[in-house]
């Protein structure tokens, strides 16, 4: 029952939806990192629910940190952060029938009826407010290293956004918008018809598109430790992701090999391809240009329809129609987890590399 990411830097989760409060641990920082809570106030904000196209519950999200932290650096143990739950309505929650695409039945097979199940309990998408607190110390410390994540909602309700074209100037263009999308236009389509589908009591997904720029050459490890598959690892954490492709990714199967390749040339005594369809990566280990990835989101399971399920408990089908304030769309709300958690795995995977301390300003 293990709640923790990480090899040499890593993060451990804890709480639940409806109680006192979640938190994160991240251990393995080295000392010196500046914290400014100024900033992880502001990527809290970015996963904060806002307007029609997001749930009702509203969170301040007022978190402390209660170790590791000292006069605004880390001190090189453990940081411990905690977020209060505030805005709770448990009575919106009973024991009884499995809600469709959720946890509940998973939860119930594994924890034998002894789960908090109230608001998904610690299955929710809630426990990412920690993540995005613990994830912006790491995406402040790896932007000190002149590398930079960023993450548009590259498709959502069926609606494309338009492509990344200029990384320097779309990172920080994107990590300043409550609504990350390059086409603003593209943008508003895409909210209207996320209130269409929750006018009709129903939901849509998208897909997630991520840039890292200004990863160094050499980074991960071949076979079970590549960027690829540690990264993978830590996005198939983020609740309702059910795929992540690198580059071109399923396309790459359509198209031949003169196509797929990447040609290699050399600019300022350095290697560099022309094109990019294997997403920065190659045998696993990063290879200077920028790493590529997308994420499918699945619709928010959360719907007020009529839904056929099970009463674990009981051992009977029924039927069940949710209630309470839910999400018509997740995805432009998980896109700063998505950066979190990438900020996370790419930190453990850089002092795997280079050592501990490499993560510190330079004196």
């Amino acid at each position: 029952m293990k709640n923790t990411f990480g090899t040499s830097l890593t993060v451990t989760l804890f709480g639940e939806s409806h109680g006192a409060e979640i938190g994160a641990v991240i251990d393995g920082l080295a000392p010196g990192i500046p914290v400014d809570e100024d900033w992880i106030a502001s990527q809290l904000t970015l996963r904060r629910p806002a307007g029609r196209i997001s749930t009702a519950r509203q969170e301040a999200d007022a978190f402390r940190i209660v170790s590791g932290v000292f006069n605004g650096r880390t001190t090189g143990t453990p940081v411990a952060i905690l977020i209060p739950n505030a805005d709770t309505r448990s009575g919106d929650y009973q024991r009884g029938p499995a809600r469709p695409g959720h946890a509940d039945l998973t939860a119930w097979a594994k924890y034998h009826g002894y789960e908090d199940y109230r608001g998904g309990g610690h299955f929710s998408g809630r426990i990412t407010a920690a993540l995005v607190a613990a994830g912006a110390i790491a995406i402040a410390a790896l932007r000190q290293k002149g590398i930079l994540i960023g993450t548009h909602i590259a498709r959502c309700a069926g609606i494309d956004d338009a492509p990344f074209t200029d990384l320097s100037a779309d990172l920080p263009r994107l990590n300043s918008l409550p609504f990350a999308v390059l086409d603003e236009a593209r943008g508003q389509a895409m909210r209207e018809a996320v209130e269409k589908a929750a006018a009709q009591c129903d939901s849509v997904g998208g897909i997630l598109e991520t840039a890292v720029a200004g990863l160094p050459a050499g980074v991960g490890e071949p076979w079970f430790d590549t960027v690829e598959s540690v990264l993978s690892h830590v996005l198939f954490s983020v609740p309702a992701v059910k795929g992540v492709e690198f580059g071109d990714g399923f396309a790459l199967a359509d198209m031949t090999g003169s196509r797929a390749n990447d040609p290699i040339r050399m600019k300022d005594g350095k290697p560099y391809t022309t094109t990019n369809r294997n997403g920065g990566v190659n045998g696993g280990i990063t290879n200077g240009m920028p790493v590529i990835f997308r994420c499918a989101v699945k619709p928010t399971p959360s719907i007020a329809q009529e839904q056929q399920t099970v009463d674990p408990s009981a051992g009977e089908e029924t039927t069940l129609t949710i209630k309470g304030r839910h999400d018509p769309a997740i995805v432009h709300r998980a896109r700063v987890v998505v950066d979190s958690v990438t900020a996370l795995a790419l930190c453990d995977l850089l002092v795997l590399r280079y050592g501990t301390d490499w993560l510190a300003p330079e004196k």
